[in-house]
């Protein structure tokens, strides 16, 4: 999978690459479907919700330049495989899942996995997670149609946010703040899960 679908499609970061190395795809992927774990291709975790293709987790996170010493915030905690390869880079992860369920699963599979330095909350990913902030790098892995202004309030001075926008065009995009100045450009045409918002406040798990 690393030498086939990332080192071969320009996914070079060595700490990158050795985080995903570290982490067992297959035991995010419900039983059912984990003979294709390591597949090309986006995997079906269930709620209409999948596990990203082995290269989309690569190429994002290596966008995302995650540092030893950077908290980061992920939405869409989905089946926590994203979120295990960024605590494998950062000092703490925190995540958000509007599906309980999910997040529920997330958190057992991390926490059976020794992942002390993440954070899981089942709520609205519009919202962030303000009393946290700032973040040192935000990571989305559902699509909403513009960036969320709450998020980029969140961001950090010289953090970066990497997320796919829009709804039938999709594309990834590296939003960058310096300065009190904000940067945007699209880097890859993508087809991710549409980001869903809810009525209510986020509760910790």
């Amino acid at each position: 999978m690393i030498a086939e679908q990332l080192r071969a499609r320009d996914i070079h970061d060595p700490r990158v690459l050795d985080a995903i190395a570290r982490v067992p795809r297959h035991i995010f992927v419900p039983e059912a479907q984990r003979h294709e774990a390591h597949g090309d291709h986006p995997v079906p975790i269930g709620f209409g919700q999948t596990i990203s293709q082995p290269y989309i987790v690569g190429f994002m996170t290596q966008a995302l330049h995650v540092a030893a010493d950077h908290r980061v915030l992920e939405i869409g905690t989905g089946s926590g495989y994203q979120t295990a390869v960024l605590a494998e880079l950062a000092r703490e992860v925190f995540s958000i899942e509007i599906v309980t369920e999910l997040s529920e699963r997330a958190r057992r599979t991390l926490n059976d996995l020794g992942y002390g330095n993440v954070r899981l909350r089942t709520g609205d990913g519009y919202a962030g997670w303000p009393e946290e902030a700032p973040f040192d790098r935000i990571l989305a892995t559902a699509a909403p149609r513009d960036i969320p202004p709450a998020l980029v309030e969140q961001l950090a001075n010289d953090g970066v946010l990497v997320l796919p926008v829009g709804d039938w065009n999709q594309e990834i995009r590296v939003v960058q703040k310096q300065q009190g100045q904000v940067h945007s450009r699209g880097v890859l045409p993508v087809r991710f899960v549409p980001m869903v918002t809810r009525a209510g406040g986020p509760a910790d798990l």
